[in-house]
């Protein structure tokens, strides 16, 4: 609505600033709901704030809720180029071995050496029986030695063979052909045709297997230079600096670093969210203005709630491995009592944190997720708040915006009033200018 007023011209008055400072004390109850408006914006940031932070320790909580969590044995081997990794099935043991060979291709080295372009193929093909015992026939187009490369490089998938031609002393090319796996059963043979010998014949090293003694006569044999349980979940892989004869001892045992990194990082995330907390319900003070939620009861009700986690039922809490509340409503982590603990008891320890067979036998660490999750859920208690908040929020700005619909007709009111008002006085001064006149054209008379 657009107007226009007329500001003093009349009355000398300044109409313009009396509507503004009668507007301002119109707009008072619309500033209210504009400072409600950020209160409530302010609260919703740290909801959000709040949220986030709990779903962050939710995730770390359920990660070390869960059993597999706790496979913490690992796998240390002495012996050089010797590696083993332990499973979720392995056990703590130790085993000691000798190397009696590693595995290997199977290889011929052909006597004769050829230019790459001379012809090498009596026929158009030659015959590879492969490691499946299968004899393939294989296409050497023009029988040259750099077309035979090709066309069993071109075949391997199928027969399991490949092929190079090697340069020598003299210059010309001998033919190398290796098995593309290793191990005893990985010998081939290659021939012309007609099942004659290619290039003079050639010079074979057998495929074997990689072999390990445990003594008292027991052995290990693999086609491959890994091992795959070993013993059940263990699994040892010779690599290439390993040395025949060389021995090595493997040891799986638990390892309780990277688990104690784990229970620490949760405690760790628990105190940054009851921090966030402290700060966003603190209340006001002579130096600090209150926080966000100062007076928020569910802030405050997750905060009691996770601290009571640390407490399993009546008659214990988590302090026997190490995890205990401070004078200051936060937690405290003595790693080198938990380490004690979980190697004198692993299985009873992973008890102590892991989600049980019923509510009432969960972990810390699945009591910590039942109460995040109370909180995060669709229906949780900080869901709920931002939901709350959310509908507060849309109610405000269709006040706020109604608001201006109604100040702006009331400025218009004023405005014509104000208008209405110059335009009289106006007309009055005029009328009394005009009787002056009149007056003082009248005859005077004197006696």
């Amino acid at each position: 609505m657009v107007t226009s007023s007329v500001s003093g011209l009349a009355s000398g008055l300044d109409t313009a600033s009396l509507i503004d400072q009668l507007m301002q004390l119109e707009a008072v109850p619309q500033n209210r709901l504009k400072a409600q408006q950020i209160t409530e914006k302010s609260v919703l940031t740290a909801l959000r704030a709040l949220n986030t932070d709990t779903l962050l320790l939710a995730s770390k909580a359920a990660a070390l809720a869960k059993p597999a969590t706790w496979q913490t044995l690992k796998a240390t081997v002495t012996g050089t180029g010797v590696s083993a990794t332990a499973g979720a099935t392995a056990a703590a043991t130790s085993l000691s071995f000798t190397v009696g060979s590693l595995a290997a291709t199977h290889q011929l080295g052909f006597a004769t050496g050829a230019a790459l372009d001379a012809r090498v193929v009596s026929g158009t093909s030659v015959k590879i029986t492969g490691v499946d015992g299968v004899v393939h026939d294989v296409a050497t187009g023009g029988g040259t030695l750099s077309e035979l490369v090709s066309a069993i490089n071109g075949a391997s998938a199928t027969t399991g063979v490949k092929a190079t031609a090697v340069k020598v002393a003299d210059g010309s090319y001998r033919l190398l052909a290796e098995s593309t796996t290793t191990g005893a059963a990985s010998s081939f043979t290659l021939t012309d045709a007609d099942g004659s010998a290619l290039l003079g014949g050639a010079a074979v090293r057998a495929g074997t297997d990689a072999q390990i003694d445990l003594g008292l006569g027991i052995t290990a044999t693999s086609a491959t230079n890994t091992f795959t349980d070993i013993t059940p979940g263990v699994t040892v892989t010779l690599g290439a600096t390993t040395t025949v004869g060389s021995t090595a001892t493997v040891t799986v045992a638990q390892d309780s670093s990277t688990i104690r990194s784990s229970v620490s990082g949760l405690v760790d995330q628990v105190n940054s969210l009851l921090s966030l907390i402290d700060k966003q319900t603190a209340t006001k003070s002579e130096t600090d203005a209150a926080g966000a939620l100062a007076g928020d009861t569910m802030a405050r009700t997750l905060r009691n709630n996770l601290l009571n986690t640390v407490f399993g039922d009546s008659t214990s809490s988590m302090a026997t491995l190490g995890i205990q509340t401070d004078r200051y409503g936060k937690l405290v982590f003595d790693g080198d009592k938990f380490d004690k603990a979980y190697a004198a008891d692993p299985a009873g320890v992973a008890a102590r944190f892991t989600t049980g067979a019923t509510t009432a036998t969960d972990g810390w660490a699945a009591r910590v997720v039942a109460v995040t999750k109370s909180a995060t859920g669709s229906s949780g208690t900080i869901a709920a708040a931002i939901e709350g908040r959310n509908t507060a929020l849309g109610r405000l700005s269709k006040s706020i915006a109604a608001w201006d619909d109604r100040l702006e007709l009331r400025r218009a009111s004023l405005e014509r009033t104000y208008t209405a008002l110059e335009t009289a006085l106006s007309n009055l001064q005029g009328q009394g200018n005009w009787l002056a006149g009149q007056i003082s054209s009248l005859p005077s008379y004197s006696s």
